[in-house]
């Protein structure tokens, strides 16, 4: 979308410090839009902030998130701020839904209350479908983990805000983000923690057989389908994958060829909640948002490994 138009001026990151957020944030300064970051930096970084981009150190739960957003007054909020850990989640459902579910909801009523015309919202898709892989949007969501189950609750919240309060809301389902500046500990972070251990040298865990798949996606691709979402018309849920299931083997030997290292592989036990097949169909986001993932799994990897160095 380099040199695309964009039809708003102003928009809202929440996140903007972390991981996509601040890929997205990157993206919009880059095309001349006024950006203003919200982020507790719990995960983010501010070093990631781009230089461009207004900042606001604060929590989406804090009382003053409202008054900071209708002081900025954005046309468009990209809401990205979330608790992102599955483990984490089954540990504390309920901080998880705060976050998650109550957070969502206080992003939605401060959107309306600024008067935003449209909100995008990182769902996710890895941790929403059962069934058989690649799933279409109207597959059975059978989400196995708090975390899922949060952020299913949160769409749900925001077709109401969509048909009732007369906010046009897209809830965008990602498969396995990775790239620049993920961080390890993060939700479907096992490119950044394979990596780090291929390139120090240190043992590679793979929890069990590493026949479990997912849909990789490049953070480029997915900051598209960001900007692809607020200019549409469309409302609803849209995923935002590949549509090609890779094991997590296959993505071990994919890194080993990158960075022309080879692993030493020790075996670690299944994680809770771990789904053993995942991959989303991105049909919806072609026909109704003109997005589909143009990255390579090998061309997103070497990415990757160039920006860590390695």
């Amino acid at each position: 979308m380099t040199g695309m138009h964009m039809t708003y001026k102003k928009a809202l990151v929440t996140g903007g410090a972390g991981f996509i957020g601040s890929h997205l944030a990157d993206a919009l300064v880059a095309q001349g839009v006024d950006v203003l970051v919200v982020d507790d930096l719990s995960t983010g970084s501010r070093a990631n902030v781009p230089k461009g981009a207004r900042f606001a150190r604060q929590s989406i739960l804090a009382p003053a998130f409202a008054r900071t957003v209708s002081r900025f007054a954005p046309e468009v909020v990209f809401h990205l701020a979330a608790h992102a850990s599955v483990p984490e989640s089954v540990e504390d459902p309920a901080f998880d839904a705060q976050a998650n579910v109550i957070g969502t909801i206080r992003v939605a009523q401060a959107a309306l209350g600024a008067g935003a015309r449209r909100l995008v919202f990182s769902s996710t898709g890895g941790a929403l479908y059962g069934g058989e892989p690649p799933s279409a949007e109207d597959a059975t969501t059978e989400p196995p983990s708090p975390y899922g189950i949060a952020k299913l609750a949160a769409e749900h919240y925001l077709r109401f805000f969509s048909a009732q309060r007369g906010l046009p809301c897209v809830s965008l389902r990602y498969a396995n983000v990775y790239g620049p500046r993920q961080a390890s500990g993060g939700e479907g972070a096992v490119v950044p923690a394979f990596l780090s251990r291929l390139t120090q040298g240190e043992p590679v865990s793979l929890h069990g057989s590493g026949a479990q798949t997912r849909d990789f996606v490049y953070v480029g691709d997915v900051v598209e389908a960001n900007l692809r979402a607020a200019q549409a018309s469309a409302v609803g849920a849209f995923n935002v994958g590949t549509g090609r299931e890779t094991s997590v083997r296959d993505l071990l030997h994919a890194m080993e060829r990158v960075t022309g290292k080879a692993a030493d592989v020790r075996p670690a036990p299944v994680r809770a909640a771990d789904i053993l097949r995942s991959a989303l169909r991105p049909d919806k986001a072609a026909a109704e948002l003109g997005w589909r993932a143009h990255t390579s799994l090998e061309e997103g990897l070497r990415a990757t490994a160039d920006a860590y160095g390695a």
